[in-house]
């Protein structure tokens, strides 16, 4: 508990400012608006050494754990590490899956990391041929055809194209050795997605923008071009008629993801330049306005397993204004934005609840990412 609270005193000083005061624009000349700048996050050597910790911890805790699969016979009733000798800690399937990748990404990022032996340790350790053939095999069978539909889908082609993507011996096995999974996972998007007649439009697992995203990325990583364009032309399909996305209905109580932001992060994957500008233009004009401001989603009790979503909802609302405000100089303004949200959250990773601490640790990553292009 020591080593948490030295860390969480750690993290929340990164984002003491020297500086109180709000900074004042004037708008018009009888409209004077306060904007409040925020500083933006530190990801340093320092910072990874302490982010390691969050998947560290949770990759190899069993239980709790949170099942998702349906039960097909008592011959089912088996421990979690049976049929996913990977990704069997965090609490449930999807968060190990994204916790590995927080260690791919943290490791990749920074090699020198204090404990960067024992993360590949645990990564060889892991990801072998026959641990993988073991989650293939629990795929395969029709009964877990809807398994982690599609947030665990995508973080699992998320974690493939981290791997991809890194030029390191080690990490080219791993991807192999995970490879069986991953063609799974494409697949299954490639059957799923000509049957979704609607998108799924939540704040949550099921939200269908966050899954076309992560998948488009790897597809676009590994020239998978039927999936490439598959998204494509759903995103097309799904979105690209939409108007004045309702986003001050935002946040539902439990929401970590933003319905309306999530649709804008992959569509200005999949759009051109000229597109994109005129479809924001009628999707959420007022993101251009450079005073625009959204408060963030706050948390009342972060040892609740749903309440804390909304620490999540803030990281993510975060890496879609970094992605949005990197590609276009006319959202940079949105930079700020983002370092608040992050501002909120990043101080209570760590504590002593392991509500938060078993996913949002990726989350923080995924945000500080996008921040800086990678």
């Amino acid at each position: 508990m020591n080593k948490f609270f030295l860390l969480f005193f750690s993290i929340t000083l990164l984002f003491s400012c020297k500086n109180k005061q709000p900074e004042i624009s004037e708008t018009t000349e009888n409209e004077v608006i306060s904007v409040q700048k925020f500083p933006e996050p530190i990801f340093t050597l320092a910072e990874a050494n302490k982010l390691i910790e969050l998947p560290l911890h949770c990759v190899a805790t069993e239980y709790p754990y949170k099942p998702g699969e349906t039960l097909e016979s008592k011959a089912d009733l088996v421990e979690p590490i049976a049929v996913h000798p990977i990704f069997y800690g965090c609490f449930d399937w999807h968060s190990a899956v994204h916790g590995y990748w927080s260690m791919v990404s943290l490791l990749k990022q920074f090699p020198e990391m204090d404990k960067a032996d024992e993360v590949r340790n645990l990564l060889t350790q892991k990801i072998t041929t026959e641990n993988v053939a073991t989650e293939v095999a629990f795929f395969k069978k029709p009964i877990n055809k809807s398994f982690e539909r599609t947030y665990g889908w995508a973080w699992l082609l998320k974690l493939s194209e981290e791997l991809h993507n890194w030029n390191d011996p080690m990490a080219q096995e791993l991807e192999q050795n995970l490879k069986p999974l991953a063609d799974i996972i494409a697949l299954r998007y490639k059957a799923f997605l000509p049957k979704l007649n609607y998108p799924i439009r939540v704040g949550e697992h099921t939200n269908t923008a966050f899954g076309l995203t992560l998948a488009f990325d790897y597809a676009e990583a590994v020239g998978d071009v039927e999936l490439k364009q598959l998204i494509e032309k759903r995103a097309r399909d799904f979105y690209f008629n939409d108007e004045n996305c309702p986003i001050t209905w935002e946040p539902s109580g439990y929401d970590f993801l933003s319905p309306c932001l999530e649709e804008i992060n992959i569509m200005r994957r999949i759009l051109s330049s000229e597109e994109f500008i005129s479809w924001m233009d009628k999707f959420l004009p007022q993101l251009a306005e450079e005073t625009y401001h959204l408060k963030v989603g706050e948390v009342s009790d972060r040892t609740d397993g749903k309440l804390v979503h909304l620490d999540g909802l803030n990281f993510s609302r975060a890496w879609v204004f970094y992605g949005l405000a990197n590609q276009y100089p006319k959202y940079k303004h949105l930079e700020n934005l983002a370092n608040e949200h992050v501002a909120y959250s990043y101080p209570n990773l760590v504590g002593d609840s392991y509500e938060g601490g078993h996913w949002l640790g990726s989350f923080a990553i995924y945000a500080l990412n996008e921040l800086h292009g990678k």
